[in-house]
């Protein structure tokens, strides 16, 4: 029989999880601590390290991520059944910027090369982007755009691709709701991701309710897209006599942009012009050891190099709002960061629900009890940097370095905002396994543990496995992970998604009520 294998992460914890494949059966002595296994244990799983009465706290990470419901004595397995989740964390008491700047060394030399836009921010891919102001005209996009695959890519072959940037809005919604300017701001400012190198068309319906000029030009916030009414096609336009004429109409405006963007050639450029989005999903409880640790590093080494990352995903970070406040640049940054936690609490209730809606089946057979616990692992992706700036969900950032953009913890809406708000490479931890992606921006995946790396070997692009049997430090698989993200950038590595062509529907999230 192999040797149980345990880890623990705080000397504070009185649980530890077990790696070994399929678990530990009961009986099995863990010398280690001194106890013997009470129950099977499945991999992944925690095994209580001490006695516990009935009101005592589970400690996980240093912190509690329960309560026993009943007396447990060590050996124990600790899993939902037997854990009271704790209340979140109070938001009015926090430490606002309180923890100094770790003042992590600056690294230079590092580049990739890239594709410089007229505003200043580099792309990591080369594509035609089509937007669009209503759903209504989801359809015909579609249709235009494998025509443009199959016809007219050829032609242009320093383009990567081209994507419809269609959703579900527009028209039906209440406009002028207050919470309308979410969705609003975000598909303004998808067209405005850097990898579209600012060729921007539009095709609008007619009669919807976001006609293009509330879509391009948005007062109270200062944002204006400066687009030529050529770029414009209105299918109600009566110049459109049938079909035919609508497709040929946006083939043409599209061809323009395809010779532009076809002169577009890589560039090297220093890696401070990264913008790396930072995302989870389907986590397990190696998610929190090894990928979300190893990414955090890489996060520090890109801000160590001048460049900027975000990390998202407001409910799994909520219970840890309190080790980030003090991490905060500044007590206005802390306070952002309070704001978004409440506006989505108030969402959450509205709902009648709270975050513990998040964890999902996967999590809790994965060794994740709650969103507490879930949400300790979760925020390890945002390493040590100071946070120097909160975005509100769709808006783009103003400053470099560790960014939090606040968004729906849903794979596809987080995917879909952060690309909202500019990044052009994505990391996307995994511990049960996913085949996500986005058809604009490389999706780069990590598994947490090596058997679903293995398993998935065409789907995983590198494994954080390692780590939990100590054949790798979280630092050696982090320098692998910035390296690989500047390959990705870089257009010398292909992810595996992008390989397949396997890229989800973009979701913008759409708060406001629908009419």
């Amino acid at each position: 029989m192999l040797k149980p294998l345990l880890i623990k992460i705080s000397p504070l914890d009185n649980v530890a999880i077990v790696v070994n494949d399929g678990g530990l059966p009961a009986s099995t002595p863990i010398e280690e601590y001194q106890l013997i296994l009470v129950d099977h244990v499945p991999q992944g799983h925690k095994v209580l390290l001490e006695s516990l009465k009935q009101g005592e706290a589970i400690v996980r990470y240093g912190e509690i991520i329960g309560y026993a419901n009943k007396d447990l004595p060590s050996g124990s397995w600790v899993n939902e059944a037997v854990t009271q989740m704790p209340e979140a964390p109070e938001l009015d008491d926090l430490e606002l910027a309180t923890r100094p700047d770790p003042k992590l060394p600056a690294l230079s030399g590092y580049t990739f090369k890239g594709y410089k836009n007229k505003d200043g921010s580099v792309g990591t891919k080369n594509i035609l982007g089509i937007t669009t102001s209503v759903n209504c005209v989801e359809g015909i996009v579609d249709y235009v755009v494998k025509i443009i695959e199959r016809d007219l890519l050829p032609k242009y072959p320093n383009v990567d691709g081209v994507v419809g940037l269609n959703h579900l809005y527009g028209c039906g919604v209440a406009i002028d709701a207050p919470a309308a300017i979410v969705p609003i701001r975000t598909i303004h400012n998808l067209a405005l991701n850097p990898n579209f190198g600012g060729e921007i068309m539009m095709v609008s319906l007619g009669c919807e309710k976001m006609q293009p000029e509330r879509l391009l030009n948005i007062p109270k916030e200062n944002k204006y897209i400066p687009l030529a009414n050529e770029d414009i096609i209105q299918l109600q336009d009566e110049r459109h006599n049938g079909f035919e004429s609508m497709v040929n109409h946006i083939l043409t405006v599209a061809e323009q942009h395809l010779e532009k963007l076809n002169q577009r050639t890589r560039e090297e450029v220093p890696a401070s012009n990264l913008v790396v989005g930072m995302q989870c999903g389907g986590s397990d409880a190696f998610s929190g050891v090894t990928s979300n640790p190893a990414v955090g590093f890489a996060a520090d080494l890109i801000v160590q190099c001048g460049g900027t990352v975000m990390f998202s995903e407001v409910t799994e970070v909520r219970d840890g709002i309190h080790l980030l406040t003090p991490r905060a640049a500044n007590e206005q940054v802390a306070k952002d960061l309070i704001r978004e936690m409440k506006w989505y609490d108030d969402y959450l209730a509205a709902g009648q629900v709270d975050r513990s809606a998040n964890t999902t089946p996967g999590n809790k057979k994965g060794g994740l009890n709650n969103i507490v616990e879930k949400a300790m692992g979760s925020i390890a992706k945002s390493g040590r940097s100071p946070i120097v700036e909160v975005l509100a969900p769709g808006q783009r950032p103003t400053k470099k370095g560790l960014i939090f953009a606040a968004t729906p913890s849903s794979d596809f809406i987080c995917g879909t905002q952060q690309m909202a708000s500019g990044i052009t490479v994505q990391v996307f931890t995994t511990g049960r396994g996913t085949p996500y992606g986005l058809a604009a921006v490389p999706v780069i995946k990590m598994a947490s543990r090596n058997n679903i790396a293995n398993r998935w070997y065409d789907l995983i692009d590198i494994s954080a496995g390692d780590i939990a049997i100590g054949k790798k430090t979280i630092e050696e698989v982090g320098w692998e992970l910035f390296e690989l993200i500047l390959q990705v950038a870089s257009g010398e590595k292909q992810t595996w998604s992008d390989r397949w062509g396997i890229h989800n529907s973009l979701a913008v999230f759409n708060p406001a009520p629908v009419t």
